[in-house]
């Protein structure tokens, strides 16, 4: 038994925004949010569905999962695998541009319902703290009281997740295991039996895509690798020109203590406006003129035709 990889965005559209398996994305937002008795999510709305044909005709597309719930709670539920430029800020338009698009007008302003950001990340994101799941919101400064509620992100960073199997503590650590390591797996799990979770694997059999899907898969995987790669590359030629820009500054840095040093043994002490001409000269000025100490009778004519 083989499973595709959930992190795919593809795949985890599939698995999460599927009409046929809502009971899979309600779990794992009761799980991740921690509702209980009538917080419970009684009814889902998925308001984009997986779509094949759709996706087929799409060259790019965010593959996020929207959903409202019974009590008209909206929620955006997204995977990603590579951070891309200002994606906090994306992450926070598309919220704003969601809880705004609810109302036509500004009477209508109480219709406003929340919005539940939720966004898992194959990469760290926050520095700051060791947890991989995390809530943010608007404070007041003095008191730290929330008021403004209306818009609220939820973030899960899978590298933070460390977890084995037999770690796992309850139903959201089985959802997290889920999602980083279902591609690993050849069989169920014995500890995931609970009915959503064993419905997210059935989702995620390779055995039970088409062959439509099996090719965007492919095609999304092999465009995460074709990204990964790329972003190597700019590293180590980042890494490359680094070292070259830090050999330059070492030889410029070298060359003026070198030339400081003649000029002093021929000439005594260096004048501040020596000083500044050879702080600010580039390693080829500094060579030229470290040649002409020997060939001049003054300070003046060493700096005379400046570079």
């Amino acid at each position: 038994m083989k499973f595709v990889d959930p992190r795919i965005d593809f795949a985890f559209k599939k698995i999460f925004g599927s009409e046929d398996a809502k009971d899979i994305l309600i779990s794992f937002l009761e799980s991740l949010l921690g509702l209980r008795g009538d917080r419970c999510i009684a009814e889902l709305a998925i308001m984009d569905p997986f779509l094949v044909p759709r996706l087929k005709d799409l060259k790019s597309t965010i593959l996020d999962v929207r959903c409202k719930d019974h009590r008209g709670i909206s929620y955006i539920v997204e995977m990603q695998v590579e951070k891309v430029a200002a994606f906090l800020k994306r992450i926070q338009f598309n919220s704003a541009k969601a809880y705004a698009n609810q109302i036509s007008r500004g009477e209508d302003y109480p219709n406003l319902k929340q919005i539940i950001a939720v966004t898992i990340t194959d990469f760290i994101l926050f520095e700051g703290f060791e947890h991989c799941a995390s809530v943010h919101e608007s404070r007041e400064t003095v008191f730290g009281q929330s008021h403004l509620t209306d818009i609220i992100h939820h973030f899960v960073e899978l590298p933070k997740f460390t977890k084995d199997l037999n770690s796992c503590d309850g139903i959201f650590d089985q959802w997290l295991y889920f999602i980083k390591y279902a591609s690993t797996l050849e069989e169920i799990p014995e500890k995931m039996q609970a009915a959503p979770i064993r419905h997210a694997f059935e989702k995620a059999r390779v055995a039970n895509m088409t062959a439509d899907e099996l090719e965007l898969y492919d095609k999304a995987g092999i465009a995460i690798a074709d990204a990964r790669g790329r972003v190597e590359l700019a590293r180590e030629e980042g890494r490359e020109e680094g070292e070259r820009i830090g050999e330059q500054r070492g030889e410029r840095k070298e060359a003026a203590k070198m030339l400081t040093r003649q000029l002093q043994r021929r000439f005594g002490s260096v004048p501040d406006w020596a000083n500044e001409k050879i702080a600010k000269a580039d390693l080829s000025s500094l060579e030229e003129w470290s040649l002409r100490i020997f060939d001049t009778r003054s300070l003046d004519d060493v700096f005379s035709h400046s570079m």
